[in-house]
C-alpha cells in the first residue's frame, strides 16, 4: 500500500461547529460527498460559547456536518475552501 492511501485511511475531517458558518464551501469542493449541510439541533448547539451561540443564529444554525468520513481520501480541498478555517484533518483510530 503506497503512502498516500495509508494516510487517506487513517486522516478524517472533522469541523469545529462553533466556527462554521453553513457556507457549504466544503461541500461543494469535495469530490467524495463527504460533508452535508444542514441545521444544528439544539444538542449540537449545547457547547458553543456565547460568541458561537450568536455567529449561529445570525447563520440561521446551519453548520457542515461529516456524514461519510470513511469515504474521506484525506485530499484536504475542504481545509483549504473552508473560509472559516473551521475543518481540519485528524488522525483516526481504525477497527
Amino acid at each position: 500500500m503506497n503512502e498516500e492511501c495509508r494516510e487517506a485511511q487513517i486522516m478524517k475531517p472533522q469541523i469545529h461547529l462553533g466556527k462554521c458558518e453553513g457556507a457549504g464551501d466544503c461541500a461543494e469542493v469535495c469530490p467524495y460527498d463527504v460533508f452535508e449541510i444542514r441545521k444544528a439541533t439544539e444538542t449540537e448547539r449545547a457547547d458553543f460559547n456565547l460568541k458561537e451561540r450568536i455567529k449561529s443564529f445570525v447563520h440561521g444554525h446551519k453548520k457542515g456536518f461529516v456524514v461519510k468520513a470513511g469515504d474521506c481520501h484525506a485530499c484536504a480541498l475542504c481545509v483549504k475552501a473552508c473560509p472559516e478555517k473551521a475543518i481540519k484533518l485528524v488522525r483516526y483510530l481504525q477497527d
